[in-house]
């Protein structure tokens, strides 16, 4: 490559770096990752996928307009462990069917949308899901701290969507695996790797009591 074509290569922000770490364990049915505490998921990838998410779509081939290139078949450069027993056409399909969903809702925009945004980097195509598997996997990228921010606003200890479910539970009086209640923001937390427990449900309760 001569010193021009080198100038003319698009610089990208987040470039993964070499680094890479453990997958995580567990902690009190969280995952646990050392180097970031406080991110504390508690569906691994596999599971995501395993439960029904994004209406089968997820992994489909997409052409980006963030790295101008297309892509297809990206989820199969992951341990194909991950995806035994899941149905190629609940991982890669081009057309959305809430069936396949766990709650059997649509949830979500599309990714023109999260690139207008500015959510999605060239690094991670697809998005969070896209991060969340190279992370899991202990990869680690200059991204990192944004996509667990992100992570932490929506549903972390403090995100919005998780004490939005527990208060529409609250409201109707059920219990924290009542399906029937708010089934769009528990499909939306489980897109983000999170499922509602007992512990936590109970947790956020008490928090409030002692407000």
């Amino acid at each position: 490559m001569t010193e021009t074509q080198k100038k003319k290569q698009p610089k990208r922000r987040y470039q993964k770096t070499a680094k890479k770490r453990r997958p995580p364990t567990r902690k009190n049915g969280q995952l646990y990752f050392p180097d970031y505490p406080d991110f504390t998921p508690n569906l691994t990838p596999r599971q995501m996928f395993q439960m029904g998410s994004f209406g089968g779509t997820y992994w489909r081939p997409i052409r980006s307009n963030v790295t101008r290139t297309n892509h297809k078949n990206v989820h199969k450069k992951y341990p194909s462990s991950w995806w035994e027993g899941i149905p190629e056409s609940d991982l890669s399909s081009p057309e959305y069917d809430k069936e396949k969903n766990k709650y059997k809702v649509k949830v979500g925009t599309t990714l023109d949308f999260w690139e207008s945004k500015k959510w999605i980097e060239p690094s991670h195509p697809y998005g969070w899901v896209h991060w969340y598997c190279d992370f899991y996997l202990g990869r680690r990228c200059k991204d990192d701290v944004r996509q667990i921010s992100r992570w932490k606003g929506l549903a972390g200890t403090n995100g919005r969507f998780m004490k939005f479910l527990v208060t529409q539970i609250q409201k109707k009086r059920g219990s924290y695996d009542d399906y029937d209640v708010s089934p769009k923001i528990r499909q939306v937390l489980q897109h983000w790797g999170y499922k509602l427990t007992k512990g936590d449900f109970n947790r956020e309760i008490k928090s409030r009591r002692n407000k």
